[in-house]
């Protein structure tokens, strides 16, 4: 990567130009950060919403070959979606195994 140098100090324009993005930056940061809180916080969800529907199925004594017979989704695909190398399943996905381990995926929309 070619580092970027400059000669002698910025003029008045640049330095004005540097500081509103500075102040923009502050100004937008604490939104972000805000923001991808929020959006952990929906994966965490996810992930805890995976590990029932595990426990659901180890509780019921049913295998990953099993849930392949039962939901017709392949057994490599169960074991990524259960292992959370799937990052974005389906809602059909999800209700398919729900229904295979004798559960029913409910779906909610709340106030950010």
């Amino acid at each position: 990567m070619k580092r970027i140098t400059r000669k002698g100090r910025p003029t008045a324009d640049e330095a004005a130009k540097y500081k509103a993005v500075r102040e923009q930056i502050a100004g937008e940061l604490p939104d972000l950060i805000a923001r991808h809180h929020d959006r952990v916080a929906t994966l965490d969800q996810l992930h805890e919403l995976l590990m029932q529907l595990k426990a659901a199925r180890e509780a019921k004594g049913l295998s990953l070959s099993d849930l392949t017979e039962l939901t017709g989704m392949d057994r490599s695909a169960l074991s990524k979606l259960e292992t959370g190398q799937r990052a974005n399943p389906t809602v059909e996905t999800l209700v398919r195994y729900a229904e295979a381990v004798g559960k029913r995926l409910v779906v909610a929309l709340t106030d950010a």
